[in-house]
C-alpha cells in the first residue's frame, strides 16, 4: 500500500518538521496577496486570526502569497505591514513569503510527477466552460485529459497546466485539481497547503469567501497522506449595499480611517463591534480586546463557520 513513507527524503523531511512544530501548540497564519492595500474586510480577518493565535497561547505567523507576481503591486507588503503593526498585530518570527519557497514546491511537485499522481492538461478555458460540472459556485474538471497522455512540453506555443489525480472522495467534489498552471506558475491551492503542513500550521482562519477553495485544498493533502488541519471562516464584511468590500474597487482601509483622525482602540472598536465581540463605539487595544475574549473564548467560536 502507497503511503506518506514513499516520497522522497527531502519532502517527507519538509513535512515531518511541520508536523512536530504543529505537534507543539497552537499556530495559526494571516496569508494576505500584495496586490493593494488591505481594507476593512482583510483587516477583520487579520485581527480574528491573532485573537485565535493568541488566545490559544500560540504563534501568529506573517505569510505573504507573491508567488504570482504579475499581480504584485509595489509598495504592497511594506503597507500591509504597517498597517497591521498600526494596528497592534504583531506577528512571531520572520516574515514568510512564497517567492522564496519556490524550491520547496518545485520539489514536492516533482515527487508527485514521479509517482503518476500528475498528469499534463492542454483544455483551454472555452473548452473547460463546455466540459466542467457545476458544484456550487465552482467548476468540477471532468477529466478530460486524464490519460490522454499528453506531452509535458511546448506545444505550439503552449505549456500544458498539470493536474492531480485526485481521489475517489474528490472526484466529483472538486475534480482533478490544477496544482501548476499552463503559464508555469505554482497554483495556489498548492503552494498554500505546500505551506500549511511544512510551517507546521494547525489552524486556518480566513474570509468566508475562501471556503470555496476547501476541497481542492483537503485533496492535494490527501495526496501527501496528510490529515486536514482545521478551517475556520470570518463572516464577510459587507459595504452599506451588502456587497463584499475589494481591493480593485478602492473599498475603505485605514489610510482613509486615519485620514478622519480616527487612532487604533477606535479601529479595533469597529471591527470588533462589526462582529459582535464589543459594543458600538468601544475603544480598546489588540490586548485589550484579547484579554477579554481569553474570559469568554466561545465568543470567537461562535462567530467562525467552518
Amino acid at each position: 500500500m502507497i503511503s506518506f513513507s514513499c516520497f522522497p527524503d527531502h519532502v517527507r523531511g519538509l513535512i515531518e518538521a511541520g508536523q512536530r512544530i504543529s505537534n507543539r501548540s497552537y499556530r495559526g497564519r494571516y496569508a494576505p496577496s500584495p496586490t493593494g492595500d488591505l481594507h476593512l474586510g482583510n483587516l477583520r480577518t487579520a485581527l480574528v486570526s491573532w485573537l485565535r493565535a493568541r488566545s490559544h497561547g500560540g504563534e501568529w505567523l506573517l505569510r505573504i502569497d507573491d508567488i504570482d507576481t504579475p499581480r504584485n503591486r509595489s509598495g504592497a507588503v511594506e503597507s500591509l505591514q504597517r498597517d497591521l503593526l498600526w494596528l497592534g498585530l504583531k506577528w512571531d518570527g520572520p516574515v514568510v513569503f512564497q517567492s522564496e519557497r519556490r524550491g520547496i514546491y518545485a520539489s514536492a511537485l516533482s515527487a508527485l510527477r514521479r509517482m503518476g499522481k500528475i498528469y499534463p492538461c492542454r483544455c483551454s478555458r472555452r473548452v473547460l466552460a463546455k466540459t466542467s460540472g457545476q458544484d456550487g459556485q465552482h467548476s468540477v474538471y471532468q477529466g478530460t485529459c486524464r490519460d490522454l497522455g499528453l506531452f509535458w512540453g511546448w506545444e505550439y506555443g503552449r505549456l500544458p497546466s498539470w493536474r492531480l489525480r485526485v481521489g475517489n472522495a474528490f472526484s466529483e467534489k472538486c475534480g482533478d485539481v490544477i496544482l501548476r498552471r499552463s503559464d508555469g506558475f505554482i497554483a495556489y491551492h498548492f503552494a498554500t497547503v505546500i505551506d500549511e503542513l511544512t510551517l507546521g500550521i494547525t489552524e486556518v482562519v480566513r474570509g468566508e469567501d475562501l471556503a470555496i477553495g476547501l476541497m481542492p485544498q483537503l485533496a492535494v493533502m490527501d495526496a501527501f497522506f496528510q490529515q486536514p488541519l482545521r478551517y475556520r471562516h470570518v463572516p464577510l464584511l459587507l459595504d452599506s449595499q451588502g456587497r463584499k468590500l475589494a481591493k480593485r474597487e478602492g473599498s475603505q482601509g485605514l489610510e482613509y480611517l486615519r485620514a478622519q483622525g480616527m487612532t487604533p482602540p477606535q479601529v479595533v472598536g469597529l471591527l470588533a463591534a462589526s462582529l459582535g465581540l464589543t459594543t458600538r463605539g468601544s475603544e480598546l487595544t489588540t490586548l485589550d480586546l484579547l484579554s477579554d475574549l481569553i474570559n469568554r473564548r466561545s465568543a470567537l467560536d461562535d462567530l467562525l463557520n467552518p
